[in-house]
């Protein structure tokens, strides 16, 4: 199996784990305020991840702890825009906006590298782009307000998959370890906010605690690392389509655990996101050709 194949594939676990956060994280903030939320599951991410790749940690060479201050900080904006957002609007349409990265990167991608999608990946994105409109607008075709809050979300995300892209393409960028050290990062500017606007305290009780460590040791923890070893094998606009399944996996959970519904429409946005990641990922040239040979 081609390794891009491969990291195709560790990103789909990626984004399942995502799409079960935004019901997590909605269940959280029944007992936690945002930042302190998001401070929580990063520190504990970077707390039990930190001892395992402690060898690769005592290494850190200056252009990963550099770009671990970058997509850190990035984080920090990824995460504020999602949890204010989602304390703001339903759990489907915050899985949906936040997949907006699809359209976000190859456009910084083209406006700061000036490299334009191949034709295939073309494709997908406008299937996408028409895909997440159907899911997120409502009858009047335009964005409820609180909606708008997960825009920061997925501008600093689609950042970050660029800023990722870039750094593990380098040769003394170790990916495992920027993983890691971007969750410190990201993890102690999040406790500063929550210290400077909200009052920070631990999850009170048993369920809370639970979700709370998922978020922390699956969601972000092993997420990350295995987005930025992934990230050296793909390109940034190809896992933002990747991502789109993101809001399919958080409106199926949505629907199954917390009762909401999606209009007929929305889900003839999320057959065109389904369809949009495989029409990225098949050969298309090769099945021409094995078909003329046979």
């Amino acid at each position: 199996m081609p390794k891009q194949r491969k990291a195709d594939l560790a990103l789909v676990l990626v984004t399942l784990f995502w799409g079960v956060s935004y019901y997590l994280v909605d269940l959280c903030l029944t007992e936690l305020q945002p930042m302190n939320l998001n401070a929580f599951r990063f520190l504990l991410a970077f707390l039990v991840l930190g001892p395992i790749f402690w060898k690769k940690l005592r290494h850190i060479s200056r252009a990963t702890l550099r770009y671990s201050l970058i997509i850190g900080t990035l984080l920090v904006g990824v995460y504020a825009g999602a949890t204010y957002g989602l304390a703001n609007t339903s759990i489907s349409n915050a899985g949906f906006i936040c997949a907006l990265p699809v359209v976000f990167t190859p456009l910084l991608d083209f406006l700061f590298n000036r490299r334009k999608p191949g034709k295939k990946l073309g494709l997908a994105l406008v299937m996408c782009t028409v895909g997440l409109a159907l899911l997120t607008l409502d009858d009047s075709f335009h964005p409820a307000s609180g909606d708008l809050i997960c825009l920061i979300c997925a501008v600093c995300y689609a950042a970050d998959m660029l800023v990722t892209e870039k750094a593990v393409a380098q040769p003394e960028v170790d990916a495992i370890t920027l993983g890691v050290c971007q969750l410190g990062v990201a993890g102690v500017l999040m406790l500063l906010v929550s210290v400077l606007v909200e009052q920070p305290r631990l999850p009170q009780s048993p369920k809370i605690w639970g979700a709370a460590v998922f978020l922390g040791l699956f969601c972000s923890g092993i997420a990350f690392v295995i987005q930025s070893v992934a990230q050296k094998y793909t390109t940034a606009s190809h896992v933002g389509v990747i991502f789109t399944l993101e809001p399919v996996f958080s409106g199926i959970v949505a629907f199954t655990v917390a009762g909401e519904t999606l209009l007929p429409r929305g889900y003839v946005g999320a057959a065109l996101m389904l369809l949009s990641l495989l029409v990225m990922e098949v050969d298309w040239s090769g099945l021409v050709r094995k078909k003329q040979t046979e």
